[in-house]
């Protein structure tokens, strides 16, 4: 087998619907097989998905058992040669997995790959490519120092922001929503650590694959589409959550001096941030009503036939020219590849909402904000 492709699902089954007919497509040609792990969605995910995708293995918990133990439990199934942990609300281009492995057996030093990831919005989110969680990087990406300062060397360590993102080069972490590791390399470091519920389970393993003496490697030729903060909201809970991880990891990987050091630095940076986040509460943007949405629809014309049904109960008006929209739905198809479509995102300079609906599926999805949940347009037009 060429390629084991691990998703884990909790609460995202129209995300996940759109992640899988990219995949599939993006398995072409190639020995590839695919799993998904649900960690007790409780939305029926698997009832609605398994019909649609009979190749796809599901795997069913009835209990929520964090991501790395479900990624564990695919891991112990799966027989490719590379292994594709990946997130379900992300997009793949057409090529993308020839082109990762390809990248791969040219480099038998990198023990692992990850690539370029753009948001809903087509900004380009800084963790593709990361630095070892020190006290003092954790602290400025907690703090929001990484965010005013997102290219510096001093203050941007965290997200590596000084180096420059348009070239391939070796990193320190990669992202567990998109990360290809070489299977020798995987036997050799264990798997995930399951003692990590949530956050920086993709850390731990970046750093034991370097300890193995492997390159974790970022790759500038990909290009995919994660959808930020589906399953997860940036929250006062998300920063205890996150703040809780790199806890652990400093001190499963660190000195006991270095952990306090840490402790400090992470106390002082929840009660800033946490000033910040009210003070974003305060000045957000209000959402546009549904009732005030002229969506236009672009690409492949059986895509916008089917994408016209599912929009006809949801109170947007369809309009035909692109200028008179404010939301621009992408309809995947002969016409118009996902590939295409990520390129579109990447070149978003209007700044309009972007949504994508695949062909023969029956849910439209996009997100143009990492705080808030997505939106999901699906068959009957309720999610």
């Amino acid at each position: 087998m060429r390629v084991s492709v691990i998703i884990v699902n909790y609460r995202v089954r129209f995300f996940l619907e759109q992640c899988l007919c990219s995949v599939q497509k993006a398995s072409r040609g190639l020995d590839a097989e695919i799993f998904v792990v649900d960690n007790h969605s409780g939305d029926q995910s698997l009832a609605y998905l398994s019909p649609k995708f009979p190749s796809v293995r599901f795997i069913a918990n009835d209990v929520n058992q964090g991501f790395a133990r479900a990624c564990n439990q695919a891991l112990a199934l799966a027989s490719g040669q590379y292994l594709l942990f990946l997130n379900p609300d992300t997009i793949l281009p057409e090529d993308f997995l020839s082109g990762i492995t390809a990248f791969m057996d040219a480099h038998p030093q990198a023990g692992a790959a990850g690539v370029g990831m753009v948001d809903g919005t087509g900004q380009f989110l800084p963790e593709s490519a990361r630095g070892f969680p020190s006290p003092w990087a954790a602290f400025c990406k907690l703090s929001g120092l990484t965010s005013l300062f997102p290219h510096s060397r001093l203050f941007a360590r965290y997200y590596m922001g000084h180096l420059p993102r348009g070239e391939t080069h070796p990193v320190d972490v990669l992202s567990g929503a998109c990360m290809m590791v070489r299977k020798q390399t995987m036997d050799l470091t264990g798997g995930f650590d399951e003692r990590f519920f949530m956050y920086a389970e993709d850390i731990d393993l970046s750093y034991r694959i370097q300890q193995a003496g492997y390159l974790n490697y970022y790759v500038a030729s990909q290009r995919i589409i994660h959808f930020k903060g589906e399953s997860t909201r940036k929250d006062f809970r998300y920063v205890k959550l996150f703040y809780r991880a790199m806890s652990q990891f400093v001190r499963k990987h660190f000195r006991r001096d270095v952990s306090l050091v840490f402790t400090l630095l992470m106390d002082i940076a929840i009660w800033f941030r946490s000033l910040l986040a009210l003070a974003g509460h305060w000045f957000s943007r209000p959402h546009r009503p549904k009732a005030d949405i002229r969506t236009f629809l672009a690409g492949d014309p059986e895509g916008k036939k089917e994408a016209e049904a599912l929009l006809s109960s949801t109170g947007r008006t369809l309009v035909t020219r692109q200028d008179g929209a404010t939301e621009i739905v992408w309809c995947e198809g002969k016409e118009l590849s996902f590939g295409e479509i990520i390129g579109q995102y990447a070149q978003n300079r209007a700044q309009l909402p972007y949504k994508i609906h695949a062909l023969g599926s029956a849910s439209i999805v996009g997100s143009d904000s990492k705080n808030t949940q997505g939106d999901t347009i699906p068959h009957g037009g309720a999610a």
